[in-house]
């Protein structure tokens, strides 16, 4: 299983920019609070925003599962491209999963080397990276060959709604009737605009199950589907996924994970200023997991008000960084800058079969003390290194170890923090599940692009960025 080692965010390692140990220990305020937050989420376990937490297990967990691979089942063999249409909560984590769980080169790979289709998350409306994309997929099998997997439960967002007209209107001019076969959707399940168009044209659909935000929706059919489609065990992310939540329900401190995690950061980021939350994967694999957690830390504690209404300007900024590479590149800012960060090291204990053993038999004194050491011992002895540098500038930091990288233990890092962030919405006193901030710019957008209704957002944007303009 996943372990957490947070003995460098006490102040037994560093100093005065730890936490007591007394206050985590059992009888502590820290680790009674955090009792009474466990109990607090165990009474919403599965209800309103919280239906995430039914994911890995149970009913929804079995149609889900049962629905992807029914739609798999047809797609199989047919596809040698897919495509994914979404952006945010609908394109973060299918990014991340394939990065973790597939070679970093399968999409070079010839189609008898992959386990299924080369992917490609289109999350952006940048017109050059979209059309790259679409001009290989035509040059490399055809349109014929492509799968479209658009993602959105409404079907109004406006970067994936651009994305799927323009893909729509290609396929209907290659394929005709048929391109139907070359679309699936996961939408919800009964309203809205995706759903009215897709049983209007007959397309594939999965469920966006009600209560599940976008940010919490990776275990769903929202990542589940494309996870499947290139091979990845879905049953054992969610077995992962599963394990991690019931430990995640222990009322001790000292055995909750995702309680530990989350009070080490609200405190650390509350009481000793440090508002900036580092992720540092010690592996490429794990690097784009650390952009999921950007988004699920940023927009789910980034809130203005509290619950009561009250003005507090609540969050942390989430950072992400590659060990070693960024060792070479941001470390001296954490070590030297301001003492304002908490680091994340994500270590992995065995690589496997990938390892590589350097050789023996260059000549050369000053770097014989690699000769017969593994890629693989470097690379955590650098993590060591800089964990010990860290601790050496009194800098809190902890490290989640994976004993491999493979799909149970990707879901269970995942279900870690979301259940972390669902403790840390507590800590804060907001709602960890909406995102206001996010609407105006929405709003703005369509009020810029002339949709009706929204008129005065247009007129306002024109007038705030052209008052006092200054341009060189």
């Amino acid at each position: 299983m996943l372990t957490l080692d947070y003995a460098n965010c006490l102040s037994e390692r560093v100093g005065p920019h730890g936490l007591d140990p007394a206050r985590l220990s059992e009888g502590g305020e820290l680790a009674e609070a955090a009792a009474r937050m466990t109990e607090s989420l165990e009474a919403t376990s599965g209800t309103g925003w919280e239906r995430w937490r039914l994911l890995p297990k149970g009913p929804m967990r079995d149609e889900h599962v049962r629905d992807v691979h029914k739609v798999v089942e047809r797609c199989r063999g047919r596809f040698e491209n897919m495509v994914v249409l979404g952006i945010g909560g609908s394109a973060l984590g299918n990014i991340a999963l394939q990065s973790a769980l597939n070679p970093a080169t399968h999409n070079l790979l010839p189609s008898d080397q992959r386990n299924g289709p080369r992917v490609f998350v289109v999350d952006n409306v940048d017109p050059a990276y979209f059309s790259s994309v679409f001009a290989f997929c035509k040059s490399n099998g055809g349109l014929e060959k492509t799968l479209f997997n658009v993602i959105s439960k409404s079907g109004e967002t406006a970067e994936t709604a651009a994305q799927f007209m323009i893909v729509r209107d290609a396929l209907q001019k290659a394929l005709g009737d048929k391109h139907r076969e070359h679309v699936v959707a996961v939408t919800d399940p009964e309203k809205g605009t995706m759903r009215q168009i897709c049983d209007e044209a007959g397309y594939a659909t999965l469920p966006v199950p009600d209560g599940v935000g976008g940010r919490f929706s990776v275990l769903s059919p929202v990542g589940l589907f494309s996870a499947a489609m290139a091979g990845i065990d879905i049953e054992a992310l969610l077995d992962g996924a599963a394990e991690m939540d019931e430990r995640c329900r222990k009322p001790k401190l000292s055995e909750n994970p995702a309680a530990t995690l989350a009070t080490l950061l609200v405190e650390l980021g509350q009481r000793k200023g440090k508002t900036n939350h580092v992720l540092m994967p010690y592996a490429n694999s794990l690097y784009l997991l650390a952009d999921w957690f950007r988004q699920l830390w940023a927009e789910s504690l980034g809130k203005q008000h509290d619950r009561s209404g009250e003005t507090v300007y609540a969050g942390f900024t989430p950072i992400k960084a590659l060990g070693t590479t960024d060792q070479h590149s941001q470390v001296q800012l954490y070590r030297e800058g301001p003492n304002d960060k908490v680091i994340g090291l994500l270590a992995v204990e065995d690589f496997g079969e990938a390892d590589v053993t350097i050789p023996k038999g260059l000549g050369v004194e000053a770097i014989g003390y690699l000769e017969g050491r593994s890629m693989a011992g470097l690379l955590n002895a650098e993590r060591r290194a800089t964990e010990y540098a860290l601790v050496e500038s009194q800098r809190p930091n902890f490290t989640l170890s994976f004993p491999k990288v493979d799909a149970h233990h990707v879901g269970a890092f995942i279900q870690l923090w979301q259940v972390t962030t669902a403790y840390a919405g507590l800590m804060l006193d907001i709602d960890a599940y909406d995102q206001p901030a996010v609407e105006l710019g929405k709003q703005a957008t369509f009020g810029l692009m002339g949709r009706a209704g929204y008129e005065a957002h247009e007129k306002k944007v024109r007038e705030t960025l052209t008052k006092h303009a200054h341009v060189i």
